[in-house]
């Protein structure tokens, strides 16, 4: 498959260490669920993602899950 810009993107979501950028809030939802056996401490991508839908009001944490 060759990439394109408009594909670009989703694959930055693939890998755990990077650092996926600004995401929308769709993207971020994508994002949860690609890594949804992933933890906030150990993947770069599903702690961006956790940020951008806590900050757009999206999901908000249980005070267990608060530093």
């Amino acid at each position: 498959m060759q990439l394109t810009s408009l594909n670009m993107h989703v694959a930055g979501l693939l890998q755990c260490r990077n650092d996926p950028g600004a995401l929308t809030v769709e993207q971020a939802h994508a994002a949860m669920q690609l890594h949804l056996d992933c933890t906030v401490e150990t993947c770069s991508v599903r702690r961006k993602a956790r940020t951008t839908l806590v900050e757009e009001g999206r999901c908000v944490l249980d005070e267990r899950a608060l530093p």
